[in-house]
């Protein structure tokens, strides 16, 4: 493969939605696959819609998501490379020299229709029952460089009358795309508009920057969401009507809401309380508050993993994939057509699978994280002991705080059935032998003296140890079931296991 440069455009509007991320991996992951360069632009020409704080967030998600930008606007804000600016509000002058030299060459045209002009026309139309668009019939029948003499465009011009530059779609002309994902798409020029290139403030379209920048920063694949299929032909226009080279275009399937039923929407709580942002974003107009996957406490490899399987897959059973993995297996011939349904279980399976596969210690770190932020009152010794009883029994690392947290809390009931089934004579006796005999441990008990403990005192009364097991985790948990109970006596320490033992043998009736 020549030389591959991709971009991810986004805007800074807000937060970035979760199928942003997707469409910046799979730009990222064929970069890295043929040795190219990520680029990242900012498509900021509706200034209207900027939101301060917007831009410095996707910078961080995307690091934070282990996206490597080695071209454009990189961490601090600056522009790196050799084709700087890479904000398009600090390209203006650039997009207008290509807008005019379309004009120029009769490929384009400036039109002063004002906006009561545009809607008289679009309600003509409606009634007449005809859809409105502004094409080859309806711009001879408005005010435009090709209805009006050239003095009278000079001077409104002159005199500064707003106007736009529209470009010209020939009539009967077919416009054609093969698309990597889609293949074969057409489109004929009598469903299309005459699209506004520049608009009156001086600032360009989607169509015109996109194309124009991709041109000049040299890309060779274009991979966007399938929602900007539609602008498609007017880009192959332009591609066309400069007579440049056309980068190959990739339009990826939808993320869609879990139930299958339309795009995965960036709020809309109605099918499903789960992030859609990739780290928690408030919104600095409004103060409205997003959660993000970072702080519900998603690990980055596990939602990347998860996410470039939403469209795409390798072909093999394989699910678990490093991110060098991923790199070497991509390949766009693998993207799906079909939309991707967003599986929230998924993705906790997902970072499930990668918290698992942390070491003891990278989880303790993880752990007192969050045990700092929030406050807990544990000793720090005790992390390793938490994270070797709760770390194949959770899906987050917050959750081993949630779980140590009921372990620390004196049982205030018992689960009745397993003790009325249970709650025997001999294992009263077990436990209430055992529980003397933490009295004569010098220290803090271990697991493993806790455990031998136990199966002496069993042994010399003659008590078989799956008689008491159940039971002894009930008078100390509370509950007929969990991790391994001799850790958690290590945990807890014998003068709160006694006590808790005391408790029990107190307030649980003995069954016959």
């Amino acid at each position: 493969m020549d030389k591959v440069r991709v971009r991810f455009a986004p805007s800074p509007t807000g937060s970035l939605h979760i199928g942003g991320v997707r469409t910046a991996l799979y730009n990222y992951l064929l970069a890295r696959k043929h040795g190219g360069t990520m680029i990242l632009r900012i498509e900021d020409t509706d200034q209207s819609r900027f939101v301060p704080g917007a831009e410095e967030y996707i910078l961080r998600a995307l690091e934070w998501i282990g996206v490597e930008i080695d071209e454009g606007i990189v961490k601090g804000g600056e522009s790196k490379g050799p084709h700087a600016p890479y904000r398009q509000s600090e390209r203006k002058e650039i997009y207008r020299k290509y807008a005019e030299q379309l004009v120029q060459e009769g490929k384009a045209y400036y039109a002063f229709d004002t906006p009561e002009e545009l809607d008289a026309m679009r309600k003509q139309l409606e009634a007449a029952n005809v859809t409105p668009q502004y094409n080859a019939l309806t711009r001879m029948k408005m005010n435009n460089s090709l209805t009006l003499s050239a003095e009278e465009v000079q001077r409104r011009m002159e005199a500064g009358d707003p106007y736009v530059i529209r470009i010209k779609l020939m009539p009967r002309d077919e416009i054609r795309l093969n698309d990597l994902v889609r293949g074969w798409v057409s489109w004929h020029s009598t469903e299309l508009d005459d699209k506004v290139l520049l608009k009156s403030d001086g600032m360009p379209t989607y169509h015109l920057a996109s194309v124009v920048d991709d041109h000049l920063m040299e890309i060779s694949h274009v991979i966007r969401g399938e929602e900007w299929l539609p602008s498609a032909p007017i880009h192959v226009l332009l591609y066309r009507y400069f007579g440049w080279e056309m980068p190959r275009f990739a339009h990826i399937s939808l993320v869609l809401n879990p139930d299958g039923n339309g795009k995965l929407s960036k709020r809309d709580a109605s099918v499903g309380d789960f992030p859609r942002v990739p780290i928690s974003w408030t919104d600095p107009n409004t103060g409205e508050k997003i959660k993000g996957f970072r702080e519900e406490g998603y690990l980055p490899d596990a939602l990347r993993n998860f996410l470039v399987f939403l469209g795409w897959n390798p072909g093999t059973e394989q699910e678990i994939f490093t991110k060098e993995e991923l790199i070497q297996a991509f390949s766009l011939e693998r993207m799906n057509k079909a939309g991707a349904r967003f599986d929230i279980q998924k993705a906790k399976w997902y970072n499930q699978q990668y918290l698992r596969m942390l070491s003891d210690e990278e989880l303790v770190s993880l752990v007192a994280e969050e045990a700092q932020s929030n406050g807990y009152d544990i000793d720090p010794e005790l992390y390793p002991k938490l994270v070797h009883l709760f770390k194949e029994r959770v899906t987050f690392a917050k959750e081993i705080l949630s779980e140590a947290a009921h372990l620390f809390q004196t049982p205030e009931s018992y689960d009745m059935e397993v003790a009325g089934k249970k709650w025997t004579k001999d294992a009263v006796k077990g436990i209430g032998a055992f529980a003397e005999s933490l009295d004569k441990v010098e220290g803090r008990i271990s697991a493993e003296e806790a455990k031998n403990i136990l199966h002496d005192v069993l042994d010399s009364l003659g008590i078989k140890m799956g008689k008491v097991m159940q039971s002894l985790r009930l008078a100390i948990t509370g509950k007929g079931a969990g991790p391994d109970l001799m850790i958690i006596i290590e945990i807890l320490g014998k003068e709160e296991v006694k006590s808790r033992l005391e408790k029990a043998l107190q307030a649980l009736p003995v069954i016959d």
